[in-house]
C-alpha cells in the first residue's frame, strides 16, 4: 500500500479517514489555502522564535525565504511553533528543558501532516532537541541553523558572546573595571542578532550538524545578518521538497560512520564540550551507543585546527569567510568516512569534492601546524570518575594538567555562591576547587557551573586558573583547567559526593586519571553519610518525569524511555 502523503498523513482519529480529512481541510482552508495547494507535498518548518531568544530573532525572516524556497519546487510550506530555549534566559537550566523541547518536537512532526520537516533554531540547546525530536520522529528533515552573531568592539578590542563575557566579568570582579566600563562592554559582547560567535556550543553543533549531513554545505557559519543565510534558507526549502520526494529520512543519514564524522570535526575545531552530551543523545535515539573510550582514542588523532576563542583567538565570522566547514573538513579528509549520506542526496565526499577550492587564510590551520596537537579533549577515569569525565585541554592551563592539590569543597550551586568570594574562604592557588551536587539530578539539569569563578581573594592577586573539577557542564565560551560531567554524579551518591575539604585530589590528564587520595575504609565510612535523593511522590509533571527518568552524563542525560535498545557502538 502506497504511504499517506500531504493533507493524508497522520489523520485524526476519528474512526473515519474520509471525514477526518474532509474536517482537516475545512479549517485550514479558512487560512486561504486551495485544493491545489492542498494537494502538494507539505513541508513544515518548525518555529522557534521567541521574544527571549536573540539567538533566533531571524526566525521569521528564515521561515519566509525557506517558505519561498519550498514553493519554488512545488510545495507547501506550513510553519508550526514549538518550545524555544535560549540559554541565559532557562531555569533552572537549559539542560533541564532540552529533552521537553525534543519532545515537543518529535509529537508535533508526528500529530501533523508533513512530508518533510525543516528545523529551524540557533542557541545551544535547540539544535540538539531539534535533531533528537528528528531522529525519533522518522520523517525526512533537513537542519537550517539561524547562524552566528557579528563581533563586537570595545575600545578599539574585539570581542563577543560569549568567550569575552567570562573575561571581563573576571576581570570585573578583580577590580581591574569600573562599573561604567563593565557596562560598556556589556553593550558590545552580542551586537546583532544570532548565535555566540565563538566556538560555543551553539557554533559547535553548527559545524557537527554540517559534518553529520544534516544541513546543506557551508550551512553552519554564514552569519545571522547576512543576506547569504536567506538564500541558503530558500535552497534549504527547496531541498527538503526533494527530500520528502525521496522519503530520505534521518536513519538514513544519522548513521554510526556520521556520528564518528561529527565527533571529530567537534574535536578538529576545539569544540565544546557540550557537544559530546548532546551527540551522544541524538545517537541514542536510534539505538547507538557512543563509547567515551573511544572519543578519547580520536581525539587523540584528531589535531585542533581552528583558530576561534576559547582555544584560539578568532570568530565565527572569520571563519566564514576562510570558507567555513569544508577546508577544515579537507584537512582531516583522511580521517573521515567520505562515504557517508548527507541531505543533498549526495555522499560527504561529494559535497566537499563539489565546494569551492580553498583558498589562503589564516583561521583554519594545516595539519602540520596545528592549534593543539594533544587532542582537543580528553576522557577522565579513575576512582572519582568511574563512569568517565571530560576535561577540555586544549583551552586549559597546560602546567596544571598534571596537578595534586588540596580540596575545596562547595556541596552545592547555593553553597558555591554563598562563600566562593568570602575574604576567609581558605583557599590557595594550588587547591583543587570542587563543586558537587551540579550534575543532571543533583541541580537538577546538569547547568553550566563546571566553570567555577576563581575566589575573588585569588583574583586580586592575579590568579587567572587552578583546577576546577564538579559533574556539571560547562559553556564552550569557557576556558580554564576544568574536569567536567563527573559521573555518577554525585547525587546519586558517586564518588564526587566523599569529597571532603582538605581531601588530596590528583589530576593526571597525560594518564587519563582523575583520583581521590584518600584511602579505602575512610571512603567506606563516608559512604554511610550518603543520603539518597528525595522520592518523587512530592514532585509533579515534567520535573518528575525528568528526575524518574533522566540518565546520567555518558548517556547523554536523555530520558530512558526515549532511547531504543542499542544496537550499535561507536566510535
Amino acid at each position: 500500500m502506497a504511504k499517506a502523503l500531504g493533507m493524508h498523513r497522520n489523520l485524526a482519529g476519528y474512526g473515519d479517514a474520509g471525514f477526518s480529512v474532509f474536517l482537516r481541510k475545512a479549517f485550514i482552508k479558512a487560512l486561504g489555502y486551495t485544493d491545489e495547494a492542498l494537494n502538494r507535498l507539505i513541508i513544515g518548518i518548525v518555529d522557534t522564535d521567541s521574544g527571549f531568544n536573540a539567538c533566533n530573532r531571524n526566525v521569521p525572516d528564515l521561515i519566509e525565504a525557506a517558505s519561498r524556497g519550498v514553493m519554488l519546487a512545488g510545495g507547501v510550506p506550513i510553519p508550526f511553533p514549538v518550545i524555544s530555549i535560549q540559554e541565559s534566559f532557562s531555569h533552572p537550566t537549559s539542560m533541564y528543558l532540552r529533552n521537553l523541547m525534543a519532545m515537543d518536537v518529535e509529537e508535533m512532526i508526528r500529530a501533523q501532516p508533513m512530508d518533510a520537516v525543516i528545523l529551524l533554531g540557533g542557541c545551544d540547546k535547540t539544535v540538539p532537541a531539534l535533531l533528537m525530536g528528528a531522529a525519533s520522529a522518522g520523517v525526512p528533515a533537513i537542519m537550517l541553523v539561524t547562524g552566528p552573531m557579528l563581533a563586537g568592539s570595545w575600545r578599539g578590542e574585539r570581542l563577543g558572546a560569549c568567550t569575552d563575557c567570562r573575561r571581563f566579568w573576571g576581570r570585573y570582579r578583580a577590580g581591574e573595571l569600573t562599573d561604567q566600563q563593565i557596562n560598556e562592554v556589556n553593550s558590545e559582547l552580542a551586537p546583532t542578532i544570532g548565535s555566540c560567535g565563538v566556538m560555543g556550543t551553539a557554533s559547535t553543533m553548527a559545524l557537527a550538524t554540517e559534518a553529520l549531513g544534516m544541513m546543506l554545505p557551508g550551512g553552519a557559519c554564514v552569519p545571522a545578518v547576512h543576506g547569504e543565510r536567506r538564500r541558503l534558507a530558500e535552497l534549504t526549502g527547496a531541498r527538503a521538497v526533494a527530500m520528502a520526494a525521496e522519503r530520505l529520512t534521518p536513519d538514513k543519514i544519522l548513521t554510526p560512520a556520521a556520528f564518528t564524522n561529527a565527533f571529530r570535526t567537534v574535536l578538529a575545531a576545539g569544540g565544546s564540550t557540550n557537544a559530546i552530551i548532546h551527540l551522544t543523545a541524538m545517537a541514542g535515539r536510534l539505538g547507538i551507543a557512543v563509547n567515551l573510550d573511544g572519543i578519547d582514542r580520536i581525539a587523540r588523532e584528531t589535531p585542533v585546527l581552528i583558530d576561534l576563542k576559547p582555544t584560539g583567538q578568532g570568530y565565527m565570522e572569520d571563519l566564514y569567510h576562510a570558507g567555513g566547514l569544508v577546508p577544515m573538513l579537507r584537512e582531516i579528509k583522511q580521517l573521515l568516512d567520505l562515504t557517508c549520506l548527507t541531505v543533498t542526496g549526495k555522499t560527504l565526499g561529494e559535497n566537499i569534492d563539489a565546494a569551492p577550492p580553498s583558498w589562503k587564510q589564516d583561521i583554519i590551520r594545516p595539519t602540520s601546524n596545528p592549534i593543539y596537537s594533544g587532542g582537543a579533549m580528553a576522557v577522565l577515569r579513575g576512582n572519582l570518575a568511574p563512569q568517565g569525565a571530560i576535561i577540555k585541554q586544549a583551552a586549559a592551563n597546560q602546567k596544571l594538567l598534571q596537578h595534586t592539590g588540596r580540596a575545596v569543597v562547595f556541596k552545592s550551586l547555593a553553597d558555591l555562591a554563598a562563600r566562593i568570594d568570602d575574604a576567609n574562604l581558605n583557599v590557595t592557588p594550588d587547591d583543587v576547587l570542587v563543586l558537587q551536587n551540579a550534575g543532571p539530578k543533583g541541580a537538577p539539569g546538569m547547568p553550566e557551573a563546571g566553570y567555577l569563578p576563581i575566589p575573588k581573594k585569588l583574583l586580586q592577586q592575579g590568579v587567572k586558573d587552578m583546577v576546577r573539577i564538579s559533574d556539571a557542564r560547562m559553556s564552550g565560551t569557557a576556558f580554564g583547567t576544568i574536569v567536567l560531567h563527573i559521573s555518577p554524579e554525585a547525587a546519586v551518591g558517586g564518588p564526587l559526593a566523599l569529597v571532603r575539604n582538605g581531601d588530596q585530589i590528583q589530576l593526571d590528564t597525560a594518564k587519563r586519571r582523575l583520583n581521590l587520595l584518600v584511602d579505602e575504609p575512610v571512603l567506606e565510612e563516608r559512604r554511610k553519610e550518603i543520603l539518597p535523593l528525595p522520592a518523587s511522590d512530592d514532585r509533579r509533571g515534567y520535573e518528575r518525569l525528568y528526575f524518574e527518568t533522566v540518565t546520567q552524563a555518558e548517556h547523554g542525560c536523555d530520558f530512558r524511555f526515549a532511547i531504543p535498545k542499542v544496537t550499535r557502538t561507536i566510535p
